[in-house]
C-alpha cells in the first residue's frame, strides 16, 4: 500500500479544469508546461507532507521576522526623532541657564531684594597659627 491520499474528482471540477486549459493566460500556459496535474493523478503524496509543512513553517518565520524588523525600524526612527527633540530642548535650556547665571543678570535679578553688588574685589583670608 502506497502512502498517498486520493480524492475522487467530480464532474463540475473536470469541466472547470478543461475550460481553464483552453485559456490563453500566462498561468494556463505555465500550468501546461509544468504539468502540475500529473503529480496528483494518483492522489496527494503524504510522504512529502512533513517537508512541505517544514517549508511552510520556515515561510511563516521569515514573514514574522520581516514584520518584526519593520516594527523595530519604525521604533528606532521614532526614538531618533524624539532624541533630536530632546537634544534641541537641552540646548535651549542650557543657553537659558548660561544667560541667567551671568554676573550682570544675577545682579539685576537680586536688586529688588535689596542686595547690591560689592564694589571691593574679594580678598583671601589667611589664618596663621
Amino acid at each position: 500500500m502506497e502512502n498517498k491520499f486520493k480524492i475522487e474528482s467530480e464532474r463540475g471540477n473536470e469541466a472547470r479544469i478543461k475550460s481553464s486549459k483552453e485559456g490563453k493566460s500566462a498561468f494556463s500556459g505555465l500550468e501546461k508546461r509544468l504539468k502540475l496535474e500529473s503529480y496528483f493523478e494518483e492522489g496527494f503524496p503524504v510522504q512529502y507532507l512533513p517537508k512541505i509543512l517544514f517549508v511552510v513553517f520556515l515561510g511563516l518565520i521569515y514573514i514574522s521576522n520581516t514584520h518584526y524588523a519593520d516594527k523595530t525600524t519604525r521604533t528606532i526612527d521614532r526614538m531618533e526623532s524624539e532624541v533630536e527633540d530632546l537634544r534641541a530642548d537641552f540646548t535651549t535650556l542650557k543657553a537659558d541657564v548660561m544667560f541667567a547665571s551671568k554676573q550682570s543678570e544675577v545682579a539685576r535679578r537680586v536688586k529688588p531684594l535689596g542686595l547690591e553688588e560689592s564694589l571691593r574685589p574679594p580678598f583671601k583670608i589667611v589664618v596663621e597659627k
